[in-house]
């Protein structure tokens, strides 16, 4: 396939940034991406739980959805709007911060084909995201894709919602 024929690659993913107070320490919930290769990296693998947004679709409600799809949980809200990130690609990341708790040995989501091996005509399944994990803002920082690291400014910028914790 030419780079004509190609899809074009999504400019624009729209994610929500779960939080939670434990003991003195606020926490952000982070998701690991399935698949062969993440498989054996850690350390700037993680991601907020997050993925396309269509041209015509509400970047909130792509959120909420990509959220549900790659833990089984649903986000309650409210939400708030965190500054917008460019990651290396070129694609934006919209994100919204939440107040909200779920337990990570309960994540659910769903599933991707991929010929693995690479040229063994051979489709697989593999979950979009492998586990889920709360992390200390310090943790976080170490785990996050570099790019996603702004989300954590952002949410550091804005303060804390602290109505139900």
């Amino acid at each position: 396939m030419s780079r004509r024929e190609q899809p074009a690659r999504a400019l624009c993913s729209a994610g929500i940034l779960l939080y939670r107070r434990r003991d003195a320490a606020w926490e952000v919930f982070l998701v690991h991406p399935g698949g062969p290769f993440w498989a054996r990296r850690d350390a700037g693998a993680w991601s907020i739980p997050k993925g396309e947004c269509g041209p015509a679709e509400d970047p909130l409600l792509a959120a909420q959805r990509e959220f549900t799809e790659e833990t089984g949980h649903v986000a309650a809200g409210p939400f708030r709007p965190l500054a917008p990130v460019r990651l290396p690609s070129g694609k934006r990341v919209l994100a919204w911060a939440a107040l909200g708790d779920l337990d990570p040995s309960q994540l659910r989501s769903n599933d991707f084909t991929l010929e693995w091996p690479r040229g063994s005509g051979t489709l697989r399944a593999f979950p979009e995201v492998d586990r889920g994990g709360w992390f200390t803002l310090a943790e976080a920082r170490d785990k996050l894709h570099p790019g996603q690291r702004p989300l954590l400014d952002a949410l550091l910028r804005n303060g804390f919602d602290n109505e139900r914790s």
